[in-house]
């Protein structure tokens, strides 16, 4: 046994209500500059759709993640160094700008320096890449609220093996919304592409990043990742992902996109996972059988020997701590309702995902049955509009029993809980048909209904004799070079408006405490000291201004 550390996540899609604030988040703080223009750390699909880039699930044509050769041994789909060698100046197997999309803003100038005329001036779209005047057809969410289903639905790489099941009719569709990251996976193919070396998984907490110094633009990670996260730089020639926001989860805050998450729907904390078993669960013969392979090598964190070998191995005693109470292994191992996207890639994907179940409801509401009873919900699981095969071909590789059972839990939990909502006698047949004691199953209800922000995101800050150890000025940042997202020549009005602004490891701790703060200017345990860089203009906190006598006059 040799355990590890895992930062990971887990998304209950019953909850994303498909604004993307958490998109336009991550676009704000981690590519709202030049030469990145197309690029979305994070993205919510509709589905069924073709995703972004298009059609990215779909192997046979991009070649990314892994597959089992004839003696069981693991191959890059891409193939090995030899093909990697004969094609390194020439990949072929990347996504075109098409098959992202390209970017455009919108003349307002015309609209506001145009003389007067006798019809309304319009704002032209104009392309973000070349600068001129550009025709829009696709986009990062083309196929939103199932917009572009009627001409693109069929696209979807997911319904070839289960057509006759999906019917894009008005009558007949469905539609749920899937936000993606990176997985930050535990056997990365993107790593294992790279011919430079750039891409490594941190030891400490499994995030995985790009050395921008060491990488050279060869574009190989690009093809090797199948969830197609890692994305070209255009302009400087460098490969970029999703960091997983490392400087805030290294002082024990959330990612960005989870910290602004209008749906509370993400879930965040460590997991400690045995890292000599990933390459036997990344082997696994059957497809099917991955997702149960790599549930098994995440590891107890209350068992005193996995305890033992964590502290062993030099995990601190916190961070142990912090896997006890993390939500991600209650989810995955404890409850059973979460699930890896796409285990089929063998990479061991991290960030997992709770199947809706909303639709269930409405189809029983629809035929006028009680859509709260138990008994109608495990009913129509079996006759869902959403059919139980999409959801298998996501996330269990065309295997529909977990799914199935995950989705009786979602349903035998709303039925449970509205009985004491009503103050009704709970019925424990209710959990034992789906399989849960009753304590078990209220203990769920209340982490995906109830959890409060400590309770959803567990994050042990990172260790450092110093805090300088953690720092990195806008000048020395890992992902910063022209126009990089350390912010250098950009300030809040875009670009070249502003100077270098420091991404620290105290100014991260200044944030932290002003949004987990209960008073309205600092934190209470720093006496009647006031922070002004902290303090938002409002209210009046104490020891802003002198104490007043009892004239009501201020002290002097």
């Amino acid at each position: 046994m040799k355990p590890m550390a895992q930062m990971a996540m887990v998304m209950n899609l019953d909850k994303c209500i498909g604004c993307h604030t958490c998109s336009v988040t991550c676009k704000q703080a981690w590519t709202n500059r030049s030469g990145v223009e197309y690029v979305w750390f994070n993205n919510v699909e509709t589905r069924p759709g073709q995703g972004y880039p298009r059609t990215y699930e779909d192997q046979r044509k991009w070649l990314g993640g892994w597959k089992l050769g004839k003696r069981g041994k693991l191959k890059l789909k891409g193939g090995g160094r030899f093909r990697k060698l004969l094609t390194i100046f020439a990949n072929p197997k990347l996504p075109s700008l098409d098959d992202y999309y390209e970017p455009w803003t919108y003349d307002y100038d015309n609209l506001t320096s145009a003389p007067l005329q006798e019809h309304t001036p319009v704002a032209r779209p104009r392309s973000l890449i070349t600068g001129e005047n550009t025709a829009i057809t696709w986009s990062a969410n083309w196929d939103d609220d199932l917009g572009g289903a009627p001409d693109h639905g069929d696209k979807d790489p997911l319904l070839k093996d289960i057509a006759d099941k999906v019917r894009f009719e008005f009558e007949q569709t469905f539609m749920f919304y899937l936000p993606r990251i990176c997985e930050h996976c535990l056997n990365p193919s993107c790593a294992a592409s790279c011919p430079s070396g750039a891409i490594y998984k941190r030891t400490e907490d499994g995030i995985v990043l790009v050395d921008q110094d060491r990488c050279r633009g060869w574009r190989m990670c690009v093809s090797g990742c199948p969830y197609k996260k890692v994305y070209f730089n255009h302009r400087t020639g460098k490969a970029e992902k999703c960091t997983f926001c490392f400087p805030r989860v290294e002082v024990g805050m959330p990612t960005v996109c989870a910290e602004t998450c209008v749906g509370r729907l993400r879930y965040i904390g460590l997991v400690l996972y045995d890292a000599d078993r990933v390459l036997e669960a990344a082997t696994t013969p059957d497809d099917t059988d991955l997702y149960r392979a790599q549930r098994e090598i995440l590891l107890d964190p209350h068992d005193p020997d996995v305890v033992r070998e964590a502290e062993a191995a030099g995990i601190p005693a916190d961070w142990i701590e912090a896997a006890q109470h993390s939500p991600i292994y209650s989810l995955i191992n404890k409850y059973r309702v979460a699930l890896p996207l796409h285990p089929e890639y063998r990479t061991m994907p991290m960030v997992w995902y709770i199947p809706p179940l909303s639709p269930v409801v409405n189809v029983v509401r629809d035929t006028g049955h009680d859509a709260e009873d138990h008994g109608n919900l495990f009913g129509a699981i079996d006759a869902l509009r959403i059919p139980v095969e999409y959801l298998a071909q996501l996330f269990t590789a065309g295997d529909p029993e977990p799914v199935n059972d995950i989705l009786r839990k979602l349903a035998a939990m709303r039925a449970y809980m509205r009985d004491i909502n009503l103050g009704r006698p709970p019925r424990a047949e209710i959990p034992e048909k789906a399989g849960m004691s009753e304590e078990d199953m209220y203990d769920m209800y209340r982490l995906l209904a109830l959890a409060k922000y400590d309770e959803r995101y567990v994050i042990p800050p990172a260790h450092a004799e110093q805090a300088h150890g953690l720092e990195e000025l806008a000048t020395e940042c890992s992902l910063d070079y022209e126009g990089g997202p350390g912010m250098n020549e950009s300030g809040p009005f875009g670009e070249s408006s502003g100077g270098n602004s420091p991404i620290a490891v105290e100014n991260f701790h200044m944030l932290k405490d002003r949004q987990t703060s209960d008073t309205l200017a600092a934190p209470v345990d720093k006496g009647n000291r006031v922070n002004l860089l902290n303090w938002d203009g409002k209210g009046n906190p104490e020891g802003l201004f002198p104490p007043k006598n009892q004239s009501g006059s201020e002290a002097r």
